[in-house]
């Protein structure tokens, strides 16, 4: 601490003073010694103590002679008279103290006046006991001697209060160190106890801070608890929704599963039970004429077909859609047999009656009928051998079908001339409305299906609306073709296009769709002509052998532009292949044949077909009259009488036959001669086809025509 350094400080300061020097032994009292032993001064007497020393006794001064003369006296003033004897009692008041005072240590208050009680007993003791010294010196001496007392006296006085004076000033020394060691001991404790509050304090706030954010902590822990229990609530609530919705699907999918089933099992009742009409009854078994066997065959083949359908369902499973689909297809197709059988009958029943009629005529006239028509029928052969013999077939359509090709492919350039500015459009609004008629037109044809004529029904009227120049929805968007001057140039063009390239793609895939599409197309045509004469002419470029026209080859035209103009598609000087190439040829030629023979059953319109079975005979009539082109010619025949056959037959009945017989004798030699061995396939499918027909007088329907059943459903 500062003030108790300064202590010793003061304490070493006074110990290297002139009176720190001195010598002071505290036991000077048991050892006997003079207080003033240390002392070289000689105190002496005053110069008025001659006179009293002269009334004295003798015998007294004799005493103090001899107890002086031990005195040693060293002073020089007084040489002379303590040589001469002479001295002079001293009393023990006249004894000046020393002008140093002995060095005293302090170390505290009550040491300092244990010192000085001790100091002033022993002064006192020595003037008490201490026996009187009694100089006897000379009045000059004495006068010497009482001016040093006095001189000493007031010495000793300014001593004294020097001494008191010091004492105080150690004294409030002292007082002010002690307080000050006192304030200081003080401060200190007030700033142990400030750092004693402050780390209290500190502790305090840190731990109120740390429950804070413990507090902070546990709060965000159930915040983020309540978030996830909100969560999961969610997720479970979903779960729950999700088991809910999957069980009302389950449960509505076993319904209808169990609906279906229930259809099935009575499609396959009714099915069977048809089946047993195709039978023969035995009134008809001696009827040559009706022949039950190919129905019976695909009779048998529906029923197989559904059978292979239900056992799906009887090992707990449910049938599916398409299941209950192929079904119906059969039903369908069952009752359209029946129906075809039973007319066969009543015909076959009919004819018998009117034969039974007839039949004493018959007999009258049989003979002679029969050899004018064995006649007939070699003059007919040697005349076409005589005139093949002279003159051959022609190698292209005559003059009236290439004017009439032409014709057909003028109206449609004209047609595209008439929308080329819609086509050539830059802006984007006419650029939008050109795709969305465009959608508009051709979605309905991608539509149709051999499924019921609801469907056919449906897109049948978005076509005669948008041909019609009435608003119609296509992808959510509300389109007409009055929206653009040349809207409705461009919407039949393109419709007319799609119908050939369902045929083209669709019908050369799948045989059964040429049926719906040719009715629709048919329906359409008969509503709006001008379709028709575009599909002709879309058809005509793709299959030149609809016309039929074998083009050919002008002088400098290349092979692959030419082989484009005979209907093959050439990608990068690459032709395609010949069974691709067939393959479309077989679809447009069963469209056009579908085309020729159906009606669209809706229209009120009671007149003749717009493109009927005439223009059938006329295109069986030419193709017979040109030369046959190898695998081509075979494939055409054979796909068009497949498909129209049955209608031509039932149309020109005896006619037909001619022709059949015509073809089989005189035109099939002729396909032979020009076809290879790897291009027999279609050339033998057409000679089974001809010969079976032939044999039994009957060319079958085909199996994708759709009755008056199938527009009903």
């Amino acid at each position: 601490m500062p003030s108790e350094n300064l202590r010793w400080e003061t304490l070493e300061a006074l110990k290297s003073s002139p009176k720190g020097k001195l010598k002071y032994s505290p036991d000077w009292l048991e050892k006997g010694e003079d207080i003033l032993a240390g002392c070289m001064e000689v105190s002496s007497l005053s110069p008025l103590s001659g006179q009293i020393l002269k009334r004295l006794s003798p015998h007294l001064r004799l005493k103090t002679c001899s107890l002086t003369s031990c005195v040693r006296d060293t002073s020089p003033g007084l040489s002379e008279d303590v040589a001469a004897g002479a001295s002079f009692p001293v009393s023990p008041r006249q004894i000046s103290s020393p002008t140093s005072p002995p060095p005293i240590s302090i170390h505290s208050e009550e040491d300092e006046q244990k010192v000085t009680s001790s100091f002033l007993n022993h002064k006192i003791h020595d003037l008490v006991f201490s026996p009187p010294v009694i100089s006897i010196l000379s009045p000059k001496a004495t006068q010497m001697a009482g001016c040093i007392r006095m001189c000493e006296h007031k010495h000793k006085a300014k001593a004294k209060a020097e001494l008191s004076l010091r004492q105080e000033q150690q004294e409030r020394l002292v007082a002010t160190v002690s307080i000050c060691e006192s304030e200081q001991l003080k401060r200190y404790e007030e700033l142990m106890e400030l750092k004693q509050r402050q780390e209290y304090q500190s502790m305090r706030d840190m731990m109120e801070k740390e429950t804070q954010e413990s507090l902070g902590r546990q709060e965000k822990l159930r915040e983020e608890h309540r978030h996830r229990m909100k969560i999961l609530n969610l997720r479970l609530r979903e779960a729950e929704q999700q088991r809910l919705r999957e069980a009302e699907l389950e449960r509505q999918r076993q319904v209808e599963g169990r609906e279906r089933h229930r259809a099935i099992n009575a499609i396959q009742e009714e099915v069977l039970q048809l089946n047993q009409l195709l039978q023969p009854r035995p009134s008809t078994h001696t009827d040559p004429a009706l022949d039950h066997t190919p129905y019976i065959t695909r009779g048998n083949q529906l029923c197989s077909q559904v059978s292979e359908v239900v056992p799906a369902s009887a090992d707990g499973k449910f049938p599916s859609v398409e299941d209950l689909t192929v079904a119906e297809r059969a039903l369908q197709e069952m009752r359209s047999l029946v129906r075809n059988l039973q007319d066969e009958v009543a015909q076959a029943a009919e004819r018998k009656r009117k034969e039974q009629e007839e039949e004493e005529e018959e007999k009258k006239r049989h003979e002679e009928l029969k050899a004018q028509q064995e006649e007939q029928k070699k003059n007919a052969a040697q005349s076409a051998k005589e005139k093949a013999k002279k003159q051959g077939l022609q190698t292209g359509a005559d003059d009236s079908t290439l004017k009439w090709y032409n014709a057909l492919q003028d109206a449609a350039s004209l047609c595209a001339q008439a929308f080329d500015e819609l086509s050539r459009a830059k802006d984007t609004q006419t650029k939008k409305l050109k795709m969305e008629l465009q959608k508009a037109a051709t979605t309905p044809v991608s539509q149709i299906a051999n499924i019921s004529g609801a469907p056919l029904k449906e897109a049948f009227d978005k076509i005669d609306k948008l041909l019609s120049s009435r608003p119609v929805t296509s992808a959510g968007k509300t389109v007409s073709t009055s929206q653009h001057p040349q809207g409705l140039e461009f919407v039949s063009y393109k419709l007319a296009e799609k119908f050939v390239k369902q045929g083209e793609e669709e019908v050369a895939s799948n045989h059964s769709a040429a049926f719906p599409i040719a009715a629709v197309a048919s329906g359409i045509w008969e509503l709006h002509p001008t379709i028709g004469e575009l599909i002709l002419a879309h058809l005509h470029k793709k299959c030149p052998y609809a016309v039929p026209h074998y083009p050919p080859m002008e002088s400098g035209t290349s092979v692959e532009d030419y082989q484009k103009v005979l209907g093959y598609r050439v990608d990068d000087s690459k032709v395609e292949g010949q069974d691709s190439f067939l393959k479309r040829m077989s679809g447009m030629i069963r469209l056009y044949a579908a085309i020729i023979q159906m009606r669209w059953p809706y229209t009120g319109k009671q007149g003749p077909h717009p493109h009927g079975l005439n223009h059938g005979w006329r295109w069986l009539a030419q193709i017979l009259n040109m030369e046959p082109l190898a695998d081509i010619t075979a494939t055409v025949l054979f796909d068009f009488l497949e498909v129209c056959g049955n209608a031509l037959m039932r149309q020109y009945r005896g006619q037909f036959w001619k022709l059949i017989l015509l073809i089989i004798e005189e035109y099939f030699p002729r396909i032979e001669a020009v076809t290879s061995t790897g291009q027999m396939g279609s050339v033998t499918r057409l000679k089974q086809f001809l010969e079976t027909s032939l044999r039994t007088k009957q060319i079958p329907a085909p199996r994708s025509e759709l009755g008056s059943a199938f527009f009903k459903s």
